[in-house]
């Protein structure tokens, strides 16, 4: 029962994702921030593929034990590009609000970006083994929470500040998204059932997406009348 309902979730998912991500691409017009949410929802899409297929396969044949290499390489594709994508998202947010300037928050965005990939390239945290370390999960995720939070705080202000009601719940869906993964890091080992959080956590990215799907939408029928 495990492997159909999580894989028929996984597969919609990504086929809902990286559809929506090309959708915009090609029906962004020209708009900036719309193509780079169309990218940023590709990137999202094809990086957790890497993770979401061998799992997929593991579970309706033989079970996740002997899928433990494919299953790590595609954890560390996933967090490299999850990393990419919270990059883009800092894009979006200086194009949306035609942000010039602040080189601090740019700094901050890019160094916490580099730390994190760097620390998912270290050799220490056992991608491919069976008993990957937990403390390298955490420090790996340290300044990746640090530059969710401080995307949640830019489109909080910002979208207060400018009254965007389409961007109004932006902040929330990326504080869900990291409210559902921390716990997975630090406790699924222990507690397997927590696992389950990455179901909310995937449904969270996903009104992301949307929201800045259904802005695109919004936007080019307002500029047809």
């Amino acid at each position: 029962m495990q492997a159909i309902v999580e894989t028929g979730f996984d597969a919609i998912y990504l086929i809902l994702v990286i559809t929506i991500g090309i959708r915009m691409i090609r029906g962004c017009k020209g708009n900036k921030q719309y193509r780079l949410f169309g990218i940023m929802a590709v990137v999202l899409g094809a990086g957790d593929a890497f993770h979401l297929i061998p799992r997929a396969l593991a579970l309706c044949t033989t079970g996740l034990e002997n899928y433990t290499v494919p299953l790590g390489l595609g954890k560390w594709i996933t967090s490299i590009t999850m990393t990419i994508f919270y990059v883009l998202l800092y894009h979006v947010w200086r194009t949306r609000y035609q942000v010039t300037g602040r080189s601090g928050i740019t700094a901050a965005v890019y160094g916490l970006s580099a730390a994190r990939i760097v620390l998912c390239m270290m050799p220490q945290n056992q991608w491919l083994s069976a008993e990957a370390p937990l403390s390298w999960g955490i420090y790996r995720n340290i300044p990746f929470a640090l530059l969710g939070l401080l995307m949640i705080v830019l489109f909080y202000q910002s979208a207060k500040k400018h009254n965007d009601h389409a961007f109004r719940w932006m902040w929330l869906t990326i504080a869900l998204s990291f409210g559902f993964y921390i716990p997975v890091v630090l406790w699924s080992d222990v507690i397997p059932m927590i696992g389950m959080l990455m179901i909310p956590k995937t449904c969270a990215y996903v009104w992301t997406v949307w929201i800045g799907f259904f802005a695109m939408k919004k936007d080019n029928q307002s500029a047809k009348k």
